[in-house]
């Protein structure tokens, strides 16, 4: 009986010793510590983490009620800003991918493309969106429409990397196989290019989350991005704090969630 308690408390001991427990632990802590001393300074404005939680339990607590019209839990709210960067992201790998095999296969396609890409990569996601009000007349469609347009770059330019960074001794030996083209494409490069692949989708996912916040705050309607708004022009702080809680896990999540399709696919460790 005491050495199944002895091993009990060695495995309890060992949990909280790791230092991939502590550490992120120890992170967290010092974020909230510096919340409450500025908080401590700003009275009037900021409230202290204690005092945000109590106001935000009825969020917390009820993430989907319906109260009437665009009165919504948090939980509605987040589920029509995620439908919007899906839509948008998968419709920006479907067209990014094929663009970046393109690029990385021929230097002809990189010479005309590349200029356009290096052109429209560092333009502001919000500049595009007057584009999209004027093309569509319509939030939604022009939230989208702001979501794949951004979300094209980092997988064209990962997805062409990856393709031009394939083992020349796999092509080699598909050649020698006298693989047809669309074989090559299929069996060797497509599979030795999925890492990078994979790097790239997660980059534009994770700049569409956050451009899709940004663009709710200017378009309104229903929209995680739109309760950030709503809520600081009612001055209510409190939620204001929750929502950024919110943002960032949901961001975390959607990462890992790619990360563990990707090891599912590629059968390798992804990258941090």
């Amino acid at each position: 009986m005491r050495a199944v308690m002895k091993s009990k408390k060695n495995i309890f001991l060992d949990f909280f010793n790791n230092s991939n427990f502590l550490l992120p632990i120890v992170g967290f802590v010092g974020v909230i510590a510096l919340w409450w001393l500025i908080a401590l300074f700003r009275q009037e404005m900021m409230p202290t983490p204690p005092e945000a939680l109590a106001k935000n339990l009825d969020f917390i607590l009820n993430p989907f009620y319906r109260r009437g019209p665009g009165d919504l839990g948090l939980g509605w709210l987040l589920l029509a800003s995620l439908r919007r960067v899906c839509i948008g992201f998968l419709l920006g790998a479907i067209v990014a991918i094929p663009v970046g095999f393109l690029i990385g296969m021929s230097h002809t396609a990189w010479q005309i493309l590349n200029p356009i890409i290096q052109v429209f990569k560092p333009v502001s996601p919000l500049v595009w969106l007057p584009i999209a009000l004027a093309i569509f007349n319509a939030a939604e469609p022009s939230a989208i429409f702001v979501i794949f347009i951004t979300s094209l770059w980092s997988t064209i330019i990962n997805t062409a990397e990856g393709v031009k960074n394939v083992p020349k001794e796999y092509l080699e030996v598909a050649e020698v196989l006298e693989m047809p083209r669309w074989k090559q494409l299929v069996s060797v490069m497509l599979p030795a290019s999925l890492p990078y692949i994979f790097t790239g989708l997660r980059i534009s996912l994770g700049i569409a989350w956050l451009v899709i916040v940004a663009v709710e705050m200017l378009t309104g309607g229903i929209g995680i991005g739109f309760f950030v708004w709503d809520e600081w022009n009612r001055l209510n702080v409190s939620s204001v704090f929750l929502a950024v809680f919110v943002i960032g896990i949901t961001g975390l999540i959607l990462d890992y969630a790619l990360a563990k399709l990707q090891i599912m696919i590629t059968h390798r460790p992804a990258r941090s």
